[in-house]
């Protein structure tokens, strides 16, 4: 049976359709298909071309920004050093607070992107920002919109080591993230205290963090610098000076064991106590003024009179003493008076009561 008069138009019209609008590409190609083994017709080649540059438009994302996340300058001169020791001597002396309510839950979600320190809101979780900042020769995985480390070199500052880096199950774990100041750390000096959201942007901050070998993180555990300093000695001023400015940044506290560690620290590296500046003289006058006269000094004072002597009292006239009876002359001597023994003159009988030859008047 011969085709249809009108089959030549409705051909026409959807091999047209087949070319434009990729957003119907399905949809035309198959009408393509059922009209040509209508007509008889050989069925129309979709362009490629057009095709291939709108797939590519419609499911690639744009690349990723490259990471700049900022971090401590290195403290190796004593002008540094000595700028962390002023600023360690504004943060509070204060005694470790319990650690009582502590968990890792309490800062947030980890590496989470959602934070408003550097970093946060690109689309990249906290951990790849890091390993992404301090590992060189970094591979991405594809898809990840260049998140995702692969693998890398790690220069490691805490031990001075070189790191391999390759993302695995059994190897993720050879480079860790380290919290410069320990969350555990930050608690007992005055996190607590801090709300949700800031406690999330120091366990988020690049500044408090630092990509290191993995058994060397996990035996500094929690410790503060009284407790814990990085093996490398090259790097534990810069060490502490990270630890300074996090803690003065969240407005938190050293206790007393923690700051003269530090201070030792940057001691070592140059530092020294800070002292006032020196005062230059005044210049001497080109005319010497005369010298004032020697003062006179001041008469002394004369002595006080010395107060006049109370005149004796006037003697008074003995008068004769009253015969006084004793009962025995023990009690005249117990009394201080004299007595009179028999012989003697003045003795008498009468006066010997108790007949011992002694009168006790």
């Amino acid at each position: 049976m011969p085709p249809s008069s009108s089959a030549p138009a409705v051909s026409r019209a959807r091999i047209w359709a087949c070319t434009v609008g990729m957003s119907v590409l399905t949809v035309a190609l198959a009408s393509c298909s059922a009209s040509t083994e209508n007509t008889g017709q050989a069925p129309s080649a979709a362009p490629s071309t057009t095709i291939s540059a709108a797939t590519s438009t419609s499911t690639t994302p744009p690349a990723a920004a490259p990471v700049v996340l900022p971090i401590s300058d290195p403290v190796d001169d004593p002008a540094a050093a000595n700028a962390t020791l002023g600023k360690l001597a504004t943060l509070p002396i204060k005694g470790r607070a319990p650690k009582t309510g502590y968990s890792r839950d309490e800062f947030g979600q980890s590496w989470t992107d959602d934070v408003r320190v550097a970093g946060g809101h690109n689309g990249c979780d906290t951990r790849n920002d890091i390993l992404h900042r301090d590992l060189a020769a970094t591979t991405v995985k594809p898809g990840s919109n260049d998140c995702v480390v692969l693998s890398g070199s790690l220069a490691d500052p805490y031990t001075g080591a070189t790191i391999s880096f390759a993302r695995g199950v059994d190897t993720s774990s050879d480079v860790q993230i380290d919290h410069v100041v320990a969350l555990s750390d930050a608690w007992q000096t005055g996190a607590q205290q801090l709300d949700a959201a800031t406690r999330q942007d120091l366990a988020n901050d690049p500044l408090n963090l630092q990509a290191t070998d993995g058994p060397t993180n996990q035996q500094k555990s929690d410790g503060d610098a009284a407790t814990w300093l990085p093996p490398n000695k090259a790097y534990r001023c810069t060490y502490v000076s990270r630890q300074v400015d996090v803690k003065a940044a969240y407005q938190l506290w050293v206790t007393q064991a923690e700051h003269d560690a530090i201070t030792r620290v940057l001691n070592d590296c140059g530092a020294t106590a800070s002292v006032p500046a020196a005062v230059a003289p005044a210049p001497e006058p080109t005319t010497r003024p005369a010298p004032a006269p020697a003062p006179v000094p001041a008469p002394a004072p004369a002595p006080a009179p010395a107060p006049a002597p109370a005149p004796a009292p006037a003697p008074v006239a003995p008068t004769a003493p009253a015969a006084t009876y004793y009962a025995n002359c023990s009690a005249v001597r117990a009394a201080g008076a004299a007595p009179i023994y028999a012989g003697s003159p003045g003795y008498s009988s009468k006066l010997d009561r108790d007949g011992d030859g002694v009168a006790c008047e």
